[in-house]
């Protein structure tokens, strides 16, 4: 597998990014990643290698590229110090629904225009915060997402957030897989439900279902990562993908 270092051009400058391709002759599938709060990182790059290796040519964008040049997050300890928790907190601010919007196209361009990169739709998946830019991207660029999945993602379905992602249920064409993790207050039974009626009226093809696990299961360097989990969710997405992007 190969790993390139690209840039991508956004509406509000460059966007540095990974990109992951598989061994041999494509063209093939492209997936695009979107990290958890934590950012682009070894990690990402390493889940990313593992996409590839399953046939996609996958995209890790650093989403945090309006901060410049900046310092990597610990995710061991960002949590637990007051000091790494407000940057984080200043950063995921800044990632606005707008600007959420305008860089999930300009990935999807960047991705489909590729020469490795077949199809007309892409797949996407998210972690944490990325579950949540997963289903956003799935709404707003329906014609270019043909499937969609968020892992221990957050904020997907808040009855009362009028920018919560299931009210865009009536423009996803996707197919969607969504796993939360039990006992987390990011993702609860009450918004799953929420998730899946919206999902079933507006006909989008879905499973929602929850992980024995704690959130964050599916990504190495967190310290409530689990390995069971993890290979569950990886087979996941070798099923939904391979359903969807192969046609």
């Amino acid at each position: 597998m190969a790993r390139i270092d690209v840039r991508i051009t956004t509406d509000d400058g460059t966007c540095p990014a990974s990109l992951h391709l598989p061994d041999g002759d494509g063209p093939w599938p492209g997936v695009l990643l979107f990290p958890d709060a934590g950012g682009l990182r070894d990690t990402k790059r390493v889940m990313a290698d593992r996409l590839a290796g399953m046939g996609y040519v996958t995209l890790v964008p650093d989403v945090y590229y309006r901060e410049g040049d900046w310092r990597p997050f610990d995710i061991a300890t960002v949590f637990t110090d007051p000091d790494e928790r407000a940057r984080l907190a200043e950063f995921m601010g800044n990632l606005t629904r707008d600007r959420i919007l305008a860089d999930a196209g300009a990935y999807l361009e960047f991705l489909l225009a590729r020469p490795e990169v077949t199809g007309a739709a892409a797949g996407t998946t998210g972690y944490c915060m990325g579950g949540r830019l997963s289903l956003i991207t799935a709404g707003a660029h329906p014609d270019k997402v043909a499937a969609a999945a968020s892992f221990h993602g957050g904020g997907i379905a808040v009855a009362d957030d009028p920018q919560s992602p299931h009210l865009a249920a009536g423009r996803i064409t996707a197919t969607v897989y969504v796993a939360g993790a039990e006992d987390d207050d990011h993702f609860t039974p009450e918004q799953a439900k929420l998730l899946d009626a919206a999902l079933t009226d507006a006909g989008v093809r879905h499973t929602v279902e929850f992980y024995p696990a704690k959130h964050g299961f599916a990504v190495p360097d967190n310290p409530t990562y689990d390995e069971a989990a993890e290979d569950r969710h990886w087979k996941a997405l070798e099923a939904l993908y391979g359903a969807t992007l192969h046609a």
